[in-house]
Parts: C-alpha cells; sequence; structure tokens
C-alpha cells in the first residue's frame, strides 16, 4: 500500500517537473525570438508609406514652428527636430526639409552652413 501510494507521488512529481521543463523552454524560446520578430515588425512598419509620410509631415510642421519662433524657442525646437530626425532616413525628405536639418546640425556643431 505504501509503495503505490510512494511511486503514485513519485509519477505526480516527475509529470510536473516534466510539465516545467517544456514551459521553461518555451521560455528561452520565446526569449530568443521575440526581440528578432519585434525588430522585423519595426523595420517592416519603417518602410512603409504612411510612417514616411507621417514624418515627413511632422518634420515639416515642426519646421513651421521653429520659423516663426522666438530665439529661445528655436533652441528648444531645433534640439528635438534634430532627435526627431536622428533616426529617420535622410535620403527620403524632401530636398528642402533635408537642407534645413543639415542647417540645424551645423548651427548645432558650431559649423557654418
Amino acid at each position: 500500500m505504501f509503495k503505490a501510494i510512494g511511486i503514485s507521488l513519485l509519477v505526480l512529481v516527475g509529470l510536473f517537473a516534466l510539465g516545467f521543463v517544456f514551459q521553461g523552454e518555451d521560455f528561452f524560446m520565446y526569449k530568443f525570438w521575440a526581440p528578432k520578430y519585434e525588430q522585423a515588425r519595426r523595420e517592416t512598419f519603417e518602410q512603409t508609406k504612411s510612417y514616411t509620410q507621417g514624418q515627413i509631415q511632422e518634420l515639416q510642421n515642426m519646421q513651421m514652428e521653429y520659423i516663426r519662433g522666438t530665439a529661445d524657442q528655436k533652441a528648444a525646437m531645433a534640439s528635438i527636430i534634430l532627435h526627431r530626425a536622428a533616426d529617420f532616413d535622410e535620403n527620403r525628405l524632401p530636398p528642402d526639409l533635408r537642407s534645413f536639418i543639415d542647417g540645424l546640425k551645423s548651427q548645432a556643431t558650431g559649423a557654418t552652413p
């Protein structure tokens, strides 16, 4: 009787351990593949037309705010514009906006445009 109970408990503990091993392995697989999957999704999203147009439109709006701003506002806006444009492919920008951002970069580094 005690032998049967002992074997039953041992089998039960073995099943729990086996479940933990499979679940743990699933976690390690997720931990490895999830960042790669999300990076691929982000890169795909950044190549869409809507993302590109949205970024350009937002940078153009910031350009207009920069032009209308006071000296203090221009300094703050320049920092924000450069930060926003840093991760965006400059080759996808219209020439006038690219020239504006290049001018801001020159001002920020102290070089003459």
